[in-house]
């Protein structure tokens, strides 16, 4: 592969998922238990609500949060708790460049990464 071609393409999704993020992990204070509904801008086909109660619908949730979600969505929609906890098998799920960002910015969810999940 010619990655001349993808470099910059590669960095400007890593600036477009760098310039959404909080300052800190706890600004993340989204819900912890109940519904979710995604606005459109987030989910603008499929499935729009999900369960924090059920462990595969919150994954699938702050999957695409993650990776859609405005600044303002991902303070009101994701809490840290919740996030660092499912790390460990999200950071598998999610693109490579949305783990990069979060995983620079902020190093204790790497702590939270058992040493096998490195290798995806």
């Amino acid at each position: 592969m010619d990655t001349t071609l993808t470099a910059p393409r590669a960095e400007a999704l890593r600036d477009r998922y760098r310039s959404r993020l909080p300052e800190r992990l706890q600004e993340l204070t989204g819900p912890v238990e109940g519904d979710v509904d995604l606005p459109l801008h987030i989910v603008w086909s499929g499935r729009t609500s999900y369960s924090l109660d059920r462990p595969k619908s919150r994954m699938t949730l702050y999957r695409t949060v993650l990776a859609e979600g405005l600044r303002e969505d991902l303070v009101t929609l994701l809490h840290h708790r919740l996030l660092a906890e499912q790390w460990p098998v999200l950071r598998r799920l999610i693109s490579p460049y949305i783990r990069e960002v979060w995983e620079d910015a902020f190093p204790e969810l790497l702590r939270c990464a058992p040493a096998d999940t490195t290798a995806a």
